[in-house]
């Protein structure tokens, strides 16, 4: 199965963290910062009490508070008032929390592992690295987090085995990492609910789930939408491998392309080629000019595309996603990828919440905070973008002082307004588009290589908007 990301990246390299929706083709995240309409309509104040941070007052002292002078010295009244503590972000605000106090809330978290080409214990074991920092930083909502996990193997049979294991565990809400095959009929019959981060087949777009992230749908949207609005595109060519996998991420982009009104053909090539074939490939599909090209090759496809392009001397704008801007492929191709534009990548920042993802996996990756390298984390790191999406939605339900259950935090992330997805400021707009019930998620920054080897996203196209032409 070769769909660009729905294959471990952590061991081959990866694509950057901080890609925004790490739809099935692109992986991770969006930066620690999204525009600032979005940050501003997600303000809302986690609240820091001692009675919401178990005991521990974590509000900052404003810079002159009265018992800083000496009881016995009198003085005169400030000309201004002190400043009020600075109030942290909501992703932000992990680090101050105590450890949680409340009852215990058991989580499960179904992830496919064990099977060749389906394993994927970093989402596992990176979720059991995030679970544990919530627990020293105000758990989920102030409730300390059980999580209890189990391995599916690429069957209907072994979700469906999941499935009833986790509700005999009586757990709360089911988180999914990647499942081909989630079993919703026993979750929806224990009235268990289901988030997930990643659709994978077409019936986790209508199931009784919620996705933080668009899969196919909105990666291949985002492309079609960058093609049309960014590049004034009318006609395209896409080079992608020819097996199942791709083959159903190519025919949702050319679904995406006919909304856009842009003609296009497809050269298909081998899962793996040479040097001269992925030449032959680029070559075929740049031979009537058309105004970009799209690469639907992941991990060695993407090495070989982009040095196929420079090698030839094609200059047509070239659009991919965000598995093509992991290290391990621009170490190797370097100023070759001038003029690739990446699905879902933005310009890394040094921002608190990059700090803290350091701090959750380090102890996993067995470095230091400072070692954890965030441009090269794979898949594992969309479930620590889950996980900790849904404990600042909680945190904030705590804050109002709303009750935080498993079925609360579904009502909560399927209706409140003004979301944003952990770390990205990506907005969440659950059930938006009628033909995809189960997606929040419908923006992504773009970004584009730099002579020199920096990545850095398109002025303009820091959220694009992938609703407008959803397959």
């Amino acid at each position: 199965m070769n769909t660009p990301g729905i294959r471990s990246s952590r061991r081959r390299g990866s694509a950057r963290w901080l890609s925004a929706g790490l739809a099935a083709m692109s992986l991770l995240a969006a930066s620690c910062s999204g525009s600032s309409e979005t940050a501003a309509s997600t303000a809302a104040p986690v609240n820091t009490t001692p009675e919401a941070t178990g005991g521990a007052d974590t509000s900052a002292p404003s810079e002159t508070p009265e018992s800083a002078a000496p009881e016995t010295t009198p003085v005169s009244a400030p000309d201004t008032a002190p400043e009020p503590a600075t109030e942290v972000s909501p992703s932000a605000v992990f680090p101050d929390l105590a450890p949680p106090t409340g009852e215990e809330m058991v989580i499960g978290f179904v992830n496919s592992e064990g099977t060749p080409g389906l394993d994927f214990p970093e989402m596992r074991v990176d979720i059991e690295a995030a679970v544990d920092y919530l627990n020293r930083h105000g758990g989920m909502g102030g409730r300390p987090i059980k999580l209890e996990t189990c391995a599916a193997k690429g069957s209907p049979e072994t979700s469906q085995a999941c499935a009833q294991e986790l509700a005999g565990k009586n757990v709360e809400l089911v988180l999914i990492g990647l499942d081909l095959f989630p079993d919703y009929p026993t979750y929806t019959a224990a009235n268990i609910p289901v988030i997930g981060v990643l659709p994978i087949l077409p019936g986790d777009y209508t199931a009784n789930a919620l996705f933080l992230t668009g899969g196919n749908a909105t990666t291949t949207g985002a492309m079609a939408a960058v093609a049309k609005e960014h590049f004034g595109a009318t006609t395209a060519a896409i080079v992608s491998a020819d097996n199942p996998g791709a083959n159903g991420t190519e025919a949702s982009l050319t679904a995406a392309l006919d909304i856009a009104g842009i003609s296009h053909i497809t050269v298909k090539g081998g899962d793996n080629e040479t040097d001269a074939g992925y030449q032959g490939l680029m070559r075929e599909a740049a031979k009537d000019n058309p105004d970009v090209l799209f690469s639907l090759y992941s991990d060695d496809g993407c090495i070989g595309t982009i040095r196929g392009r420079a090698a030839l001397g094609i200059t047509i704008p070239t659009i991919t996603t965000a598995i093509c801007s992991g290290k391990t492929v621009l170490d190797e191709v370097g100023d070759d990828a001038v003029g690739w534009s990446f699905i879902g990548v933005q310009t890394q920042e040094d921002t608190p919440e990059l700090a803290i993802l350091q701090d959750i996996l380090a102890p996993a990756l067995g470095v230091a905070p400072e070692e954890v390298d965030s441009t090269a984390l794979g898949l594992g790191a969309l479930a620590v973008i889950e996980i900790m999406s849904l404990t600042m939605y909680a945190n904030m339900m705590q804050a109002n002082g709303d009750a935080v259950t498993g079925a609360s935090l579904y009502e909560f992330v399927g209706s409140a307004k003004g979301l944003t997805q952990w770390p990205s400021g990506s907005g969440i707009e659950c059930g938006t588009a009628p033909a995809y019930p189960t997606i929040c998620s419908f923006t992504f920054p773009v970004a584009e290589y730099q002579e020199g080897g920096k990545v850095i996203t398109i002025a303009g196209l820091e959220a694009v908007s992938a609703k407008e032409y959803l397959p």
